[in-house]
C-alpha cells in the first residue's frame, strides 16, 4: 500500500480536479453527429486558387510550310489587356513566352509581306502550352504605278536630248529617240533653242564655216584677212541664232508644234527613207498630228531675208537670196533627216530611251 501524500499536495491535487471539473461542466458538449456534420462542412470548402504562371510555345510558318523568322508576336490577357508582352521568332521559326500568368490569352502575330494573323488559347496554373503552328497567309500585291504628267515627261526628255551628241562632241539636241515623245511647253522650245546657240561647238562651227567661205572667197565683200574673217564669222553666227530661234522655238511656240525630229528606225530602207524626207516639208503637232512645217520652212526664209540686211551690197540678190535659203534649207533638213534616220543614230554612244 503507498504511503499517504503530504497533507499540502492533498490540497493541491483536490483543487486541480475541482478546477478540471468546472471546465468541463462550462464547455459546450459536442455529440458525435455535431463532429460528423462539422467534418462534412470542411471537406466542402474550396481550395486555395493556384496562380503559378506557365509556358507558351509554338512555330511561324508561311503557307508553304517554310518557316518565318523575326515574325512579331504579341501576347495579351484577355481578362486584363495590361498584361502585355511582345517577342519575335527565331531563326527556325520557334517562340517561348515564359512564366506567363494562367487565363485566357489573345496572340497576335505579323511578319513583313504577310497578313497579321491572331488566335486564341487558355493557359493553366503550371501548364506548357504548345500551340498548333501558326501559318500566315502572303500579303496580296499591291500595285502602285505612278504616271507623270506630259510636262514632267517633256521636262526629262529634253534633259536627256541635252547629253546627245555624235561621236560624244558634236550636239544632237533635236533627235528624239523615245517612242512616244511629249509635246514641248513654250518654254521647253526656249531653253533647247538657246541651249544649241551656247553650246561651243556652235562658235567652233561657226568659226570654220568662215574660213571656208573665207578660203574661197564667197561673200567677196567682206574682203579678206581678219577683218573679213571676223564679217563672216559673225554673218555666219547672225544666221545661225535667227534660224535657230525662228524655226526651233519663236514660230513653234506660234504654230503649237514640235520642231524636232522623231526617230522610227522601223521598216524597210525605202519606208524609213520616205519618212525622213517628209520630215523635212512637215513635222508634228504638239497634239501629235501632221502639219506642214511651217516653223521649219517660214523659219529659213526669214533667215534668208534678214541675211540681205548685213551681207555685203555686191553679194545680195534681194529676193532670190530669200528664196534661195528656202531651198537649201529644205534640202539642208532633208539630208539632215536621213543622217539621223541612218547614220546619226550609230554615232551617238549615249543615245537615250526615256520610256
Amino acid at each position: 500500500m503507498p504511503a499517504p501524500l503530504p497533507f499540502p499536495t492533498r490540497t493541491r491535487c483536490a483543487s486541480l480536479a475541482l478546477a478540471l471539473g468546472l471546465l468541463g461542466f462550462a464547455l459546450p458538449t459536442v455529440t458525435p453527429a455535431q463532429q460528423t456534420t462539422a467534418t462534412a462542412a470542411a471537406s466542402e470548402l474550396p481550395d486555395a486558387p493556384d496562380f503559378a504562371p506557365g509556358t507558351l510555345l509554338g512555330t511561324v510558318q508561311d503557307g508553304d510550310g517554310a518557316i518565318v523568322a523575326n515574325a512579331t508576336l504579341e501576347l495579351t490577357s484577355t481578362t486584363d489587356p495590361s498584361q502585355h508582352r511582345t517577342a519575335l521568332s527565331a531563326a527556325d521559326g520557334s517562340f517561348t513566352f515564359p512564366s506567363v500568368p494562367p487565363g485566357p490569352l489573345t496572340l497576335a502575330v505579323s511578319a513583313t509581306g504577310f497578313q497579321p494573323r491572331q488566335t486564341t488559347a487558355t493557359l493553366l496554373p503550371g501548364q506548357s502550352l504548345e500551340l498548333d503552328t501558326i501559318r500566315l497567309t502572303a500579303a496580296a500585291a499591291i500595285s502602285v504605278q505612278v504616271t507623270a504628267s506630259p510636262a514632267e515627261v517633256a521636262e526629262q526628255q529634253v534633259h536627256f536630248e541635252e547629253q546627245q551628241r555624235v561621236l560624244g562632241v558634236i550636239p544632237n539636241f533635236y533627235a528624239v529617240y523615245d517612242e512616244h515623245p511629249a509635246p514641248l511647253s513654250t518654254r521647253q522650245k526656249y531653253h533647247l533653242a538657246l541651249r544649241s546657240l551656247v553650246d561651243p561647238m556652235t562658235f567652233l562651227g561657226t568659226g570654220l564655216g568662215a574660213g571656208l567661205q573665207q578660203a574661197t572667197n564667197q561673200l567677196r565683200g567682206y574682203g579678206q584677212g581678219t577683218v573679213g574673217y571676223a564679217r563672216r564669222y559673225g554673218a555666219g553666227l547672225a544666221s545661225y541664232t535667227t534660224s535657230t530661234l525662228l524655226g526651233g522655238a519663236v514660230l513653234p511656240a506660234l504654230f503649237h508644234q514640235d520642231p524636232r525630229y522623231f526617230y522610227s528606225g522601223r521598216g524597210s530602207v525605202r519606208q524609213r527613207t520616205l519618212y525622213a524626207l517628209k520630215w523635212s516639208i512637215l513635222c508634228k503637232s504638239d497634239r501629235d498630228r501632221w502639219q506642214p512645217n511651217y516653223s521649219g520652212l517660214l523659219g529659213s526664209a526669214a533667215a534668208g531675208a534678214l541675211a540681205n540686211l548685213y551681207y555685203p551690197a555686191t553679194d545680195r540678190e534681194g529676193w532670190s537670196v530669200t528664196g534661195e535659203s528656202t531651198l537649201l534649207g529644205i534640202a539642208g533638213s532633208a539630208f539632215a533627216n536621213l543622217m539621223q534616220e541612218f547614220v546619226v543614230p550609230h554615232m551617238t554612244p549615249h543615245r537615250i530611251h526615256a520610256s
